[in-house]
């Protein structure tokens, strides 16, 4: 997620692996249309409260139903709302559970939710966020039991903002791989100019078996290390802007039953669309870019995607 400070003028490249970090993807399997496999839809930014473009008076449940069927008219199918701290994460399983109730509009791309703290707000501590897991776990919430909890996340590291003391980021992150270890849940990590305290704290912790490097901002040789640990790679719309070179190079190198696609809306919009409010229809431009880079056809990026989507969250 792309927090308050960060500009969406910010051009940043901010089983385990087989050859060429490829697997068979285990419980994979094939899912139609595109997954959209990290967004905040469930935050107040629909409302203009968060990210470009406030909308004065606006419906928030209107503009989730025409967002959610935007989405829809471009195929996407489903969608991962990932929390960011007690709150978010709270919303995101409300959320997820409105859609599971089939209240939301029909033919809308299914929902699913992920609990986590970011690290900006690791100084907050984990004990309300795990403490919501942990009762959504005993109510049943985990994808496994039938529910619509998918990960833990997102967590991980952020050193180019520093919104809280690094030693607090490393601890919070941990606490929460421990515990996706512990309830065999899948991982959502955030990182950001901390590549080696991130491996040192999975290396201590263990990686868990599915884990997620979100909004992927590294290159080829960072990508080869999420590779060699098993980790799944997403890409969101900063694989289309013009500066992100070495974004391009890790998605030409990581096999595509290794990657995600995603918008992480409301932030990133890809190219042409910068300097708007992201949203998951936009999935679509960031896997047509990755298409591009592979030198396949999009189609063969969605079902691709898809499939590790599956794979990757237990969908």
């Amino acid at each position: 997620m792309q927090r308050p400070g960060v500009q969406d003028g910010d051009d940043r490249p901010d089983g385990r692996t087989g050859e060429n970090g490829s697997t068979d993807l285990e419980g994979g399997r094939d899912l139609p249309g595109w997954v959209d496999s990290h967004s905040h839809l469930q935050e107040a930014y629909l409302t203009g409260e968060r990210g470009p473009g406030p909308v004065e008076g606006a419906d928030e449940h209107a503009l989730l139903a025409t967002t959610l069927g935007r989405a829809a008219a471009a195929g996407v199918t489903r969608v991962v709302c990932v929390g960011t701290g007690a709150a978010t994460s709270a919303a995101a399983l409300a959320l997820a559970g409105e859609d599971a109730a089939g209240r939301l509009a029909p033919g809308a791309p299914a929902l699913w939710a992920t609990g986590g703290l970011h690290p900006h707000d690791a100084i907050e501590g984990t004990a309300a966020v795990l403490d919501l897991l942990e009762q959504a776990l005993g109510a049943g919430a985990a994808v496994s039991a039938g529910g619509r909890l998918v990960a833990v996340g997102e967590c991980g590291l952020d050193y180019h903002y520093d919104h809280s003391p690094r030693a607090v980021q490393r601890q919070a992150f941990a606490e929460q791989v421990a515990f996706a270890n512990r309830h065999g849940l899948a991982l959502v990590i955030h990182a950001r100019d901390a590549w080696d305290d991130l491996f040192d704290v999975l290396g201590a912790e263990g990686v868990p078996e599915r884990t997620i490097l979100h909004c992927f901002t590294g290159g080829p040789a960072e990508a080869r290390r999420c590779l060699d640990v098993g980790m799944f790679v997403s890409f969101s719309g900063i694989v289309t802007f013009r500066s992100a070179d070495d974004v391009r190079e890790a998605a030409a190198l990581v096999p595509l039953d290794r990657m995600l696609v995603e918008t992480d809306s409301p932030f990133l919009a890809p190219a042409p669309h910068r300097g708007k409010a992201n949203e998951p229809a936009y999935v679509t431009v960031v896997g047509a870019t990755v298409a591009s880079v592979k030198h396949v056809t999009p189609e063969d990026v969605a079902r691709a995607t898809a499939r590790a989507a599956s794979a990757a969250f237990g969908l």
